[in-house]
């Protein structure tokens, strides 16, 4: 679909650029191209933009400009010279965000949409991020991003017990025990017992988390598949309060540490392979040994370009 200029909040400095709207499993972007990061793109304009009921609407915005022109792209070219392509997002308040996994997909998809790129079906490309190079593997049914190595953020208290923290969110009768894994960006993982109890979770606000971190955290909500595995695949189901955003129907990065967090507590004989179910959807991760001996983490999933347009 594409519409007519379209008034949105933003400044007028923005007027006339051409944007894209897209999502991947439900986790939707505002998405401009700004190759030589000539526009000036505020906190105000972000906000204004990703408005669901004065803007355009969505839970972050993407631009994508070549990563020679940016501090953080130049950095990321220092050792990954091919990463020409910058992944510049932002949350729906005007944060900025290291990582998105559902981003990353959309992105490398408006950028074949724009013809900014030429990527055939099983060809890799390597983008720039704040988290650092992602390699995207372009696939029959969307794509795969190796999304780096994750880890404990607290490393000593999670492997001895499990757990590193507590949540309180509305819904829930008592705080819960968390563990925190980063995956570029923070994330705090809490497994529930029941889909009743994911149901009858509050996520209109911000759950609380004790030690808060400094920066603030994703918040994940997982329940274990009953069998946890079947045919070698660990399955599990999950909601999402997202840093700066809200709740959103699917959460790449928060994906892939639930299932990191799940894989942990399940034991040595956990799968490698597994599913996550999130309301917009079904994301793949899988967890890969890398040449440097970390552990790294692949997503996989669909990206789609719903709408273009012009700003006013």
């Amino acid at each position: 679909m594409t519409t007519e200029p379209m008034a949105t909040g933003a400044s007028a400095g923005l007027a006339g650029l051409t944007f894209a709207k897209g999502h991947g499993t439900g986790n939707d972007f505002i998405l401009l191209a700004d190759p030589e990061g000539a526009r000036d793109i505020a906190d105000a304009d972000v906000v204004a933009l990703c408005d669901r009921h004065r803007g355009l609407g969505a839970d972050g915005l993407i631009r994508a400009l070549r990563s020679r022109e940016l501090p953080e792209g130049r950095a990321v070219l220092a050792d990954a010279p091919d990463a020409e392509w910058f992944m510049d997002y932002r949350n729906a308040d005007g944060s900025i965000s290291e990582m998105c996994g559902n981003g990353v997909r959309v992105f490398v998809q408006f950028l074949l949409s724009r013809e900014l790129i030429c990527l055939p079906i099983g060809a890799t490309l390597t983008i720039g991020t704040r988290a650092g190079s992602r390699k995207v593997l372009r696939t029959d049914g969307g794509y795969a991003v190796d999304m780096g190595p994750w880890e404990f953020i607290h490393r000593g208290s999670a492997e001895e017990r499990g757990m590193d923290s507590l949540v309180t969110a509305g819904g829930l009768d008592v705080a819960r025990p968390a563990l925190s894994v980063s995956m570029g960006n923070p994330h705090t993982v809490v497994a529930l017992a029941h889909v009743g109890d994911l149901a009858a979770t509050d996520l209109s606000r911000a759950p609380e988390v004790d030690p808060a971190p400094a920066d603030g955290t994703n918040v994940e909500f997982a329940v274990p598949a009953d069998p946890l595995v079947v045919d070698g695949l660990g399955m599990i189901t999950m909601r999402v309060h997202e840093r700066g955003v809200g709740e959103t129907l699917s959460c790449g990065t928060g994906a892939c540490a639930a299932a990191a967090a799940t894989r942990f507590w399940a034991g040595k004989t956990a799968p490698d392979v597994w599913r996550v179910s999130v309301p917009g959807g079904d994301l793949g991760v899988r967890f890969l040994p890398a040449a440097d001996g970390s552990e790294h983490v692949e997503l996989s999933g669909p990206a789609v370009i719903v709408a273009t347009g012009v700003l006013a």
